[in-house]
């Protein structure tokens, strides 16, 4: 078995999540840098290989007109840059506010540390994969 690994690329940072080996469960699990970008890259190797990944879903925040701007852009850009690995894009409109919504229910203060909201929706993006 293999997991899955789920991707919330923005311009300062990568929220990255896992699944179980089931692929069931989705788990927030880190964030890495965007800059230097050939560092951000190796790290998501590196992350993928200790967690034996196939398949990396990739956030796309389309318009909620269902068109892609200029940070949807971004996201597939990046994700043309990952190889070796089955690349998913998946749709991921206010994934950032369902993130921090569960933070919230659960009284964690993400205010100072961004990076947390990041990894929450890089877990409700591979939730939303998972499911289907």
């Amino acid at each position: 078995m293999h997991k899955v690994m789920a991707l919330d690329v923005g311009t300062k940072r990568i929220g990255v999540a896992l699944s179980d080996y089931l692929q069931i469960i989705a788990i927030p699990h880190s964030v890495i840098s965007r800059t230097p970008e050939n560092k951000a890259l190796k790290e998501i190797y590196k992350i993928a290989k200790e967690n034996n990944v196939e398949k990396i879903v990739v956030g796309v925040p389309k318009n909620m007109d269902n068109t892609i701007g200029a940070q949807a852009q971004d996201c597939i850009d990046f994700s043309q840059k990952i190889h070796g690995f089955d690349i998913i894009l998946e749709d991921e409109r206010l994934t950032s506010e369902e993130a921090e919504s569960r933070l919230r229910e659960r009284k964690i203060d993400f205010r100072k540390n961004k990076g947390l909201v990041d990894m929450e929706s890089a877990g409700v993006i591979l939730e939303q994969y998972l499911r289907r």
